[in-house]
Order: structure tokens, then C-alpha cells, then sequence
């Protein structure tokens, strides 16, 4: 037998016993799998709350690729590796990421687009103590922190909705620090684009911007939610990239599908096709 311990030992392990802690401190506890509704309704509700108290009535979300850099920085990049590059002895490893880079110094006009619209939007609707269309973005790099630069540009606030990734997403340095937000459930982190959303503007972007589009037209599609203006950035883009008229011609969708959205490719045609749509009320839109 080990030999007993005395009231002060005894005591101590009282207080260090992982049961003595209180609920809501307890990590182990928060994290077990039945307990995942209660996680789902703190991802619900801390938002909110903050969105609330800071007086945020209305939102734009933007939506966009994270790999698009500013005009100065894809130069630098592709100054850079034509540097580097040894004509000599050609390496395709190298000539394909050239080539990538030649492609980012063309995509860079996306950025500055984001970038000016938000600026633009953002003086328009956050002037003598407003807080309408401020501009949402998924928090991170590319077309994200071109948005919540935008913003910051013209002194104003903007929300970033970070989410957990195997390689950690950081927050860019744009977002107003009381409506930067992480979250661990994409489901949740949706909703929150979407609850005081009053406009969509998507720009370029790979398999996330596909996702987050495509659930938004659905939503309103299905009238899971109220209509709010969608605006897709990028012409040449949107048009190769999903072939809608084809998508009619199959009968997957119906021809007045096409008129759920608006095509655009700068920062004032974004805002034209903003104005002529008719948004919700102000509030909550309902697709909770």
C-alpha cells in the first residue's frame, strides 16, 4: 500500500483533479464530442454579440482567391525569378513557375480592384457614425486583405472571418481588431458572411470562392434566403470558367438562374450593380 498522504497532499490533489474544474474552464470538457452542439452555439453567438455591440447594421461580403498579390509585390516576384532564370539550361520546373508569375503580375489588377472598391464602399457608408455595407472578407491573404485594405484605406472598419486550416490561416493586418473573428466550423463561419449580408461581390478565385459562391446563389435560388445582389468581378473570368448558358442548354439550370447574378470588372461597375439591385432591409437577412 502506498503510504497515506496528509490533509495538505490530500488537498492538492483535490484542487488539481481535472473534475474540480469549473465547466466552462474546462478545455478537456469543451472539446469532447457530445459537446459539439454547445461548440456550433458559441460560434453562433460570440459574433453576433460583437457585431452588435459595435453597431455593424448591414454587411458586403467579398469573396476571392488568397494567392493574388498587389500590383507591386507580383513585379517584385517575377523581377525576381527572371533573375534567377538560367537560359543556359533551361528547367521546366522553372518555366512553369515563370509562367505563374507572369500570371499573378496580370491578376494583380484584381487586388487593386478589391481594394479600391472597398475604399470606395466603405467611405460611402461609414461617414458621420454609419455603419452600413461594411466590407466582410474570409480574413486572410490575396483578394481577402485587398478588401480590409480598402477599408482601412479610407479610415474605416471592415470584419475578417479567419477559420482553423491544417497550415494556419493568419488574419491579414487590415481588419479592425474588434471584428477580426476565427472560427473552427465552416458551417458557422458561412452564416456569419450571410446574416446582415446586403451584397456579394465575388472576385476570382479557386475551389473556396467556388464554394462560398455557389451556396449563396443556391440559398437564394431556393429562397432559403432573402435576394441580395451578387456581382461577379472578372468577365473573362466568370465566363470561361463556368459556362451558365451550357448549364442552360442541359436543363441543370432554369434560364432565369443567369439573372441571380451581374457580371463586372471595376470598382465603379461593382457599385452600379449594387445600386440597381433591390437588397433586404436593413437587419438581419433571413437565411438562418
Amino acid at each position: 500500500m502506498n503510504p497515506p498522504l496528509d490533509a495538505d497532499e490530500r488537498l492538492r490533489s483535490i484542487l488539481a483533479s481535472p473534475t474540480y474544474r469549473l465547466a466552462y474552464e474546462d478545455m478537456d470538457l469543451l472539446t469532447e464530442k457530445d459537446l459539439r452542439p454547445l461548440r456550433l452555439q458559441l460560434e453562433l453567438l460570440k459574433p453576433e454579440r460583437v457585431l452588435n455591440e459595435q453597431g455593424v447594421h448591414s454587411t458586403v461580403v467579398v469573396f476571392g482567391s488568397a494567392r493574388v498579390r498587389d500590383a507591386a509585390t507580383a513585379r517584385e516576384r517575377l523581377a525576381a525569378l527572371e533573375r534567377q532564370q538560367d537560359t543556359a539550361t533551361p528547367d521546366p520546373a522553372q518555366e512553369r513557375e515563370l509562367t505563374q508569375a507572369r500570371r499573378r503580375v496580370e491578376q494583380a489588377r484584381y487586388y487593386e480592384e478589391a481594394r479600391r472598391f472597398a475604399q470606395l464602399i466603405s467611405a460611402r457608408f461609414q461617414q458621420e457614425k454609419r455603419c452600413d455595407f461594411v466590407v466582410v472578407t474570409g480574413g486572410g491573404p490575396g483578394i481577402m486583405e485587398a478588401a480590409n485594405r480598402g477599408a482601412y484605406d479610407a479610415g474605416a472598419r471592415s470584419i475578417g472571418l479567419n477559420i482553423t486550416l491544417p497550415h494556419e490561416q493568419a488574419p491579414n493586418a487590415y481588419i479592425t481588431p474588434e471584428l477580426a473573428f476565427r472560427f473552427h466550423y465552416f458551417a458557422l463561419r458561412k452564416m456569419h458572411f450571410l446574416i446582415h449580408a446586403r451584397g456579394l461581390v465575388a472576385f476570382p478565385g479557386g475551389y473556396g470562392t467556388l464554394d462560398e459562391l455557389f451556396e449563396v446563389l443556391t440559398l437564394i435560388q431556393t429562397r432559403k434566403m432573402a435576394p441580395i445582389p451578387v456581382v461577379l468581378v472578372g468577365r473573362a473570368f466568370w465566363r470561361r470558367a463556368i459556362d451558365f448558358d451550357y448549364l442552360i442548354d442541359e436543363g441543370y439550370i432554369a434560364p432565369g438562374d443567369v439573372d441571380l447574378f451581374e457580371y463586372a470588372d471595376d470598382a465603379e461597375e461593382i457599385l452600379a450593380a449594387l445600386e440597381r439591385s433591390q437588397a433586404p432591409p436593413r437587419g438581419e437577412n433571413t437565411s438562418a
